[in-house]
């Protein structure tokens, strides 16, 4: 009787031993998977933000004046800054974003961009186009886009 205790108890260990083994590798591979996902995540958001955006990008950015064309009476919503959450007022300056078409205060975007050159809302890449224009008899292409005038 005692032997049959012990043999039983023996078994449940070893058991739960086998669950714990089982769990320990299940887990592993789970968390294996999601750290080489996140070091894909990592690397292609560091590419992104390796391009700083330096004061003289900031100032080919597009600039204007906020004018409110909503009517008075208009239940529509005003229009939000998504750095500062504050409504447009008229008369602010603001910024565009050439390549998603957002709108900010400009104040706020610049500092934004100094930080991490991409957008607040959509992630979009937010360094404007580089256009280099090649005179001449040569077929050659720089820049980012190129435009080749023969």
């Amino acid at each position: 009787m005692v032997m049959e205790i012990v043999i039983s108890v023996i078994l449940l260990f070893v058991g739960i031993a086998v669950l714990v083994v089982i769990h320990v590798c299940i887990v592993g591979r789970a968390f294996g998977r999601g750290n080489q996902g996140m070091v894909n995540m990592v690397v292609q958001r560091s590419s992104i933000g390796s391009k700083r955006m330096s004061n003289e990008d900031l100032k080919m950015l597009p600039c204007f004046d906020y004018v409110d064309g909503r009517d008075k009476g208009s239940s529509s919503s005003p229009v939000d800054c998504a750095v500062c959450l504050e409504n447009f007022k008229d008369g602010e300056k603001c910024r565009l974003l050439p390549n998603c078409r957002h709108s900010f205060h400009a104040l706020c975007i610049d500092s934004w961009l100094l930080k991490t050159p991409i957008c607040p809302i959509c992630r979009t890449c937010a360094n404007p186009p580089k256009v280099d224009v090649i005179l001449g008899e040569g077929s050659s292409v720089s820049g980012q886009y190129g435009i080749e005038l023969t």
